[in-house]
């Protein structure tokens, strides 16, 4: 297996296939190697990029609030580009991943850890958010009022999906409309039956791998021309948010917004931190990789535009294609770590602003069964529109009755900020998540982990038959 391959041997590893190589993909190797070794200062990466158009369009934003709304078509240009990179991403991914590795029996293994590994996490980021609100206390001294709750009445008219309801939607009617919808879950149970399809037909069904192969290069590739919008519209993204938002928001609810980015920190260091300890992930090399999907999903606050650069990223990090492709898009549904630990901050928040009202204070035990009632309704958020406002609203009609519309509609307004904070973890989450069940099935590659972002890499990728990653690898992306 890989992992058990001293990643001190990669050097070695690829001379040995330099040797192997043809004279005219040796010369390859060494202009790409060498072009990447001298590229100049000033040659930013695609993250710096990302930085700048940032920092420019919050402050096009701030300086001309109309001009920062006027662009923000250029954001959805970008999320329609990349929504349009998934499904055939996805669908490749799988299919190369368990067709090509032969054994059906890891599916399934791999399938129970990821879950058990989404619950674990999910929870600790529950009790995070239960400590952290009512160690704050945000929701002491605000008033539940507002002049229309027609925004929560408008979320009220969804509803979670409940737990058969949810296994009923993983299953498509058309995988064809799942495509078109974008509905991960559904691409990602369709993918794996084909998958298993193919890999029971044997001979019959390499035609069909390698046109999948193909694909998943095509679409990397395809990725990589799409992500040269990406500091275009993550600008567009931040200029409409400071345009709209502007910062006297954060005057009146700045203790919530700073009360969850405290228990994002604290999640992140404590819990990902343990596990990284645990699972023995490269933490150095993992930040780096997991830092541009993340900026993007900060800004634009959708998992989706993040998706197929953290899905590209984790394989060149050193997870198997057939991991990536199964528990990335998985935990899209049931391992979102910063929703969660929102979730729980959000509906206790309320609780103490409903307390200064004359409802009832909700002592620890029954904050306790709420935060239970969050863990399983938080699994039912596949396609449901404002999915976690959904949830909020559920459950507070529950546990604070009556006050459920008027504190969804304070919070929905500054709703968006926090949503840029608990959609950035739940990508980091789910790019670990890839991480520690690759290590967990002793699949994890640490000599690709030991060259990613380093010259060698691009050698490594060429060596592997990967000319995507190397293209990728050699722009320093």
């Amino acid at each position: 297996m890989k992992s058990r391959v001293p990643f001190i041997h990669h050097s070695s590893f690829i001379i040995h296939h330099f040797i192997l190589m043809s004279d005219e993909n040796r010369d390859d190797l060494r202009n790409a190697e060498e072009e990447t070794r001298r590229r100049p200062w000033w040659r930013l990466s695609l993250t710096a990029w990302i930085m700048i158009g940032l920092v420019a369009g919050g402050a096009l934003g701030y300086v001309r609030p109309d001009w920062g709304n006027a662009v923000f078509f250029l954001r959805d240009i970008f999320l329609n580009l990349i929504k349009s990179v998934i499904a055939p991403l996805v669908f490749s991914t799988l299919v190369v991943g368990i067709a090509g590795g032969g054994d059906l029996k890891k599916v399934g293994r791999m399938g129970a850890k990821a879950l058990l590994y989404f619950e674990v996490v999910t929870t600790a980021a529950l009790f995070i958010g239960l400590a952290v609100v009512n160690l704050v206390r945000p929701g002491v001294g605000v008033q539940l009022v507002v002049k229309s709750t027609e925004i929560a009445d408008q979320i009220g008219q969804n509803h979670p999906k409940t737990l058969v309801e949810t296994l009923t939607h993983i299953f498509p009617a058309s995988v064809v409309d799942a495509m078109v919808r974008g509905d991960v879950l559904q691409i990602v149970a369709f993918s794996v039956l084909f998958a298993m399809a193919v890999s029971a037909m044997g001979e019959r069904g390499r035609p069909i791998l390698r046109a999948c192969e193909s694909l998943s290069q095509i679409m990397f590739k395809f990725t990589g021309y799409v992500m040269m919008f990406a500091p275009v519209g993550v600008g567009a993204a931040m200029a409409h948010t400071v345009a709209t938002q502007g910062l006297g928001v954060l005057k009146n609810l700045g203790l919530l917004i700073g009360s969850l980015y405290l228990a994002l920190v604290v999640f992140v260091v404590v819990v990902l931190g343990a596990v990284m300890l645990i699972a023995r992930v490269p933490v150095r090399q993992f930040f780096k990789a997991v830092r541009e999907p993340a900026t993007i999903a900060f800004v634009t606050t959708s998992s989706e535009s993040a998706l197929p650069k953290a899905m590209e990223l984790m394989e060149r990090l050193g997870v198997p294609p057939r991991i990536v492709g199964f528990v990335m898009p998985t935990g899209y549904s049931f391992n979102l770590d910063g929703t969660t630990l929102y979730l729980a901050m959000a509906s206790v928040f309320v609780a103490q602003a409903a307390e200064g009202s004359g409802f009832p204070h909700l002592n620890f035990g029954q904050q306790v069964v709420m935060m239970l009632t969050l863990m399983l309704t938080s699994k039912g958020v596949a396609a449901v529109p404002r999915a976690s406002l959904v949830i909020l609203l559920a459950t507070l009609n529950s546990f604070v009755p009556g006050w459920g519309p008027l504190g969804v509609a304070v919070i929905f307004g500054v709703d968006e900020l926090m949503d840029m904070g608990r959609t950035c973890i739940n990508v980091v989450g789910n790019c670990l998540a890839t991480v520690v069940v690759a290590r967990w099935e002793g699949e994890f590659d640490d000599r690709r982990a030991a060259v990613f972002g380093t010259p060698e890499e691009v050698a490594f990728d060429l060596s592997e038959g990967e000319p995507a990653f190397a293209q990728a690898a050699k722009m320093g992306d």
